[in-house]
């Protein structure tokens, strides 16, 4: 096995309260008898979101030997966590508070907070709403961080929106709040390969005068990478 950076924890600090759980985007980690577990090495991609997470400072990054970081594997144990988690909650309780407390459990302890399905209504009744027509703010193409060249011409003392591609689906003001007036840039962290993100990005800061770089990102923690790749 190679060494790389992956998570530590010190069973002697950790009380067990569970806060890195929910913000560990892969479920590595799992409380295991009291005490946060790394279920999986494989599991880890030694970015360390769950680090900020931790009141008693009981998670460290260090280098060692390790099984490399397998995202498939992850994105298996991800789906498997989400239907088991379904299938616990559909389960009719029979008069037996047992099934809702290991819903619960299984809730809070292996799907990431950014990927569990929820159903929610807008609050707005369409029928009522003012029918106008809004103009786009955006004002080029293309925008993917992927696709836009680094020496774009509307890069050039420009105020750049670095948004996450949920963002503008979420939040119904992206166009007059935050867009206008700026060059937009969009991606995801999670889904995408960073580090090609980081290159394309110090290569646009290099070759244009940039006024502002903003970033807008959703309120899970594997989208705290953009903040982290600006």
């Amino acid at each position: 096995m190679a060494k790389r950076e992956i998570v530590k924890i010190d069973e002697e600090l950790c009380d067990g309260c569970g806060e890195c759980v929910p913000n560990c985007p892969e479920g590595a980690i799992k409380i295991v008898d009291g005490k946060a577990r790394l279920i999986s090495e494989s599991y880890c991609d030694g970015l360390g979101a769950c680090l900020g997470e931790c009141p008693q400072g009981a998670i460290t990054i260090v280098e060692r030997e390790a099984e490399p970081f397998d995202e498939e594997a992850v994105n298996e144990h991800l789906r498997h966590a989400e239907l088991e988690e379904h299938a616990v909650v559909g389960h009719p309780s029979g008069g037996s508070d047992q099934p809702a407390h290991r819903a619960h459990h299984h809730a809070g302890v292996h799907v990431c907070p950014g990927s569990a399905v929820r159903e929610f209504g807008s609050g707005v009744d369409v029928s009522e709403r003012e029918k106008t027509v809004r103009p786009s703010a955006l004002a080029h193409w293309s925008v993917q961080i992927h696709l836009v060249p680094p020496n774009a011409p509307f890069f050039q003392g420009a105020h750049i929106l670095l948004a996450a591609d949920c963002v503008p689906f979420s939040y119904a003001g992206f166009h007059e709040e935050l867009l206008a007036g700026k060059a937009l840039l969009v991606g995801c962290p999670k889904l995408d390969d960073a580090q090609a993100y980081l290159d394309k990005i110090t290569d646009i800061l290099r070759s244009n005068d940039v006024e502002a770089l903003t970033v807008v990102r959703m309120e899970v923690p594997c989208c705290a990478g953009l903040t982290e790749i600006a």
